[in-house]
Parts: structure tokens; C-alpha cells; sequence
């Protein structure tokens, strides 16, 4: 039996992950922070739901030793939370320490918490897979590009958080370089979620393809890299 933790996973990108993890087979459990959201989409697709809020280190310990109790290892973590802080002024000079702060709680330093309560599990899995759901926005070169359409979408707080993310997926794949547990970022593209306002020109499905592709890569796949659907994201 394959089991995967998708965190975030009561709607959008998550749900998605989810329920095409569940199509091929998986044992894909919905975490959540909210109790009654995270078992009405789970029971949605017929998985397990275990709460899990990615800013309280007690919630991830607790949903580790679950898992530990239910399943005993951990084949697939997909870091999939995620928060945008909406500010009347986005721009860089305008926005404050405090939006930083409760962006990067959840964008980056609960990836680091969830990744390193489940390492002992993905260990324990013949061939473990990390996922973390970045952005196009976290590529700096692209920020950079005055000819890139995304050139103008300068959110300090939001885009910083993703190319930090980057930085994480980097630093876990080199450590666990000599193991089978590969690590990647993916990038969904801009897809029609409650983080933006359905405003996407994506559907979350569209966007958990890349998410499904890396969390099921094979032995020969890549780790430490920056995947959308096309291919590599220029770092």
C-alpha cells in the first residue's frame, strides 16, 4: 500500500492532489487544519482525514504519530499549504515585518516542520517522494525579466516566501542525495483558487498534474529540481 500526506488538501490544488492520488491507487490522506472541512473532503473521495495545521508544531507531531499508528511509513509528502496576506498597498515599500512573518509561518516554516516530522516515515518507505507547491512567482530570474509577463506582479511577501521555499526543496534534496527520497518544487501556474480569488485562467486540476507527476516519479527521476507541466522553471 502507497500512502501520501497532502497538506491543505480540503480544497483546491490539495483536494485535487488528493483525489487523483486516490484514482491511482493511493492511500491519500486530506490534512487540514479545520476538522469538519478537512472530513467532509475527504469523505468527498473516499480518504482518511487527519488534522494538521502547519503552524503548530503540536498538530504536526500528533499527525505524524498517527500516521506512524495507521500506516507505519510514508511513501508521498506533498507541502501544499499555502497563504496569500491581501494588502490594500502591495507594493514592497508598503508592506510590513508582520505580513512577512504570517506569510512565511505557513509558506516556508511549515514546510520545514511538516518535512522534518515525516522524514522518520518517508525513511522508513522503499522510495520516498517530497513535493513542495512553489510558484512561478518564487523564480528569480523571471522577477527579474522585464519581458516576462510576471515582471510586474512584485508582491514582497508572497513571492519572497515561494523563492525561499525553492531554497528549502534545494537543501532537502542535497541532504537526502545518497537516499531514495527525491525532493522537488512544482509549479502549479496560476489556477482559479480561494488564494486568488478564482481569478486563474487554470483549473486546480490542471495545476495538481505537476504535483502528481513528481510525487510518482520513478528511480531515474530528477530530485532537487523546479517542475511545471512544460519542463524545468528557470530558478
Amino acid at each position: 500500500m502507497t500512502t501520501a500526506l497532502i497538506t491543505g488538501a480540503n480544497k483546491g490544488i490539495g483536494f485535487e492532489i488528493a483525489r487523483l492520488l486516490g484514482e491511482r491507487g493511493v492511500t491519500a490522506v486530506v490534512g487540514a487544519r479545520d476538522e469538519e472541512r478537512g472530513r467532509a473532503a475527504a469523505g468527498g473521495i473516499g480518504q482518511p482525514y487527519v488534522r494538521l495545521d502547519v503552524t503548530d508544531a503540536a498538530s504536526v507531531r500528533a499527525a505524524a504519530k498517527w500516521l506512524e499508528e495507521e500506516y507505519g511509513t510514508l511513501d508521498i509528502l506533498v507541502n501544499n499549504a499555502g497563504i496569500v496576506v491581501a494588502q490594500e498597498d502591495p507594493r514592497p515599500s508598503a508592506t510590513e515585518a508582520a505580513v512577512l512573518r504570517q506569510v512565511y509561518e505557513t509558506n516556508v516554516l511549515g514546510v520545514v516542520t511538516v518535512t522534518n516530522a515525516m522524514l522518520p516515515l518517508l525513511r522508513r518507505a522503499p522510495a520516498g517522494r517530497i513535493v513542495n507547491m512553489s510558484s512561478e512567482l518564487g523564480s528569480l530570474s523571471r522577477a527579474i525579466d522585464r519581458d516576462d509577463p510576471l515582471y510586474p506582479h512584485n508582491y514582497l511577501a508572497y513571492n519572497s516566501s515561494k523563492s525561499a521555499l525553492n531554497m528549502v526543496t534545494i537543501s532537502y534534496a542535497k541532504e537526502l542525495m545518497d537516499t531514495p527520497i527525491k525532493v522537488n518544487a512544482a509549479n502549479p501556474g496560476y489556477c482559479a483558487t480561494d488564494l486568488n480569488g478564482h481569478t486563474g485562467f487554470r483549473t486546480a486540476g490542471q495545476g495538481a498534474a505537476i504535483a502528481l507527476h513528481l510525487a510518482t516519479l520513478a528511480e531515474d527521476g530528477p530530485s532537487g529540481g523546479y517542475f511545471e507541466d512544460a519542463g524545468p522553471v528557470p530558478w
